[in-house]
């Protein structure tokens, strides 16, 4: 089940990743200076990345609290 917590592990930092990315696509859309109609259209796109991550982040979490529990 060792197996099991690295997996999870590596799948919970993918998803803190893209948490990241999405961090940085918005200041980059604040620094742009965009009218708010792109801007929202934008902003749509990185929230919707915004809850694929998380769910990626928390499967993760849940893939390493099921190898520990098994383990």
């Amino acid at each position: 089940m060792a197996t099991l917590v690295w997996i999870g592990a590596a799948v919970s930092l993918l998803g803190v990743a893209a948490l990241g990315w999405c961090i940085l696509y918005v200041f980059r859309l604040r620094k742009a200076g965009l009218d708010d109609a792109t801007m929202r259209a934008r902003m749509q796109k990185a929230v919707l990345i915004n809850f694929a991550a998380l769910a990626v982040s928390t499967l993760g979490l849940m893939m390493v609290v099921l190898g520990i529990f098994l383990g």
